[in-house]
């Protein structure tokens, strides 16, 4: 049981790092830099963002449920706590960015009829987006750095084979 268990954990944060990984250097830099319209970009950025931060809410709570069972078959239940409680952070914040800043984000846009950059820069409505959109970016990159840290305490776990004589 402890194999499958940590088989889950290892599957739940390489598909919700990767995910974020693909998201960050791939998908938003080709969306903007391919898309017609920085409007055209953001709704496919938005759209992606969204469905990532199901996926990760998903396998995130699969983690922390493998952590759980985990602890009492763990030759270091400190290290799995210490994933636990970073994974939980992860959680935290992308729910905030899930159902606290994007929708404001899509407020603002909807406000705009659809095209932030439509309205001028001294509109109410863009001001508030473009101070959001910074703090989505932030959110999305600590989330990123909390995962990579699980992942490296998670290497820790393995036990390191003795030295060939």
């Amino acid at each position: 049981m402890p194999t499958v268990l940590r088989a889950l954990r290892l599957l739940s944060i390489v598909v919700w790092v990767g995910g974020i990984t693909f998201f960050a250097f791939v998908v938003a830099p080709v969306a903007f830099g391919n898309l017609p319209s920085p409007h055209e970009a953001g709704i496919v950025v938005r759209y992606t963002l969204l469905a990532l931060h199901s996926i990760g809410m998903v396998c995130g709570t699969v983690f922390l449920l493998a952590s759980i069972l985990l602890l009492q078959a763990s030759r270091r239940p400190r290290n799995v706590a210490i994933q636990a409680a970073l994974i939980a952070l992860m959680l935290l914040i992308t729910a905030t960015s899930q159902f606290g800043i994007l929708p404001r984000m899509e407020r603002d846009r909807l406000a705009a009829n659809g095209i932030i950059e439509s309205i001028p820069p001294t509109d109410p409505a863009r001001i508030d987006f473009e101070r959001l959109h910074p703090l989505s970016e932030r959110l999305e990159g600590a989330t990123l750095l909390l995962g990579l840290a699980t992942i490296l305490l998670m290497a820790r776990d393995e036990p390191i084979p003795p030295a060939a004589a």
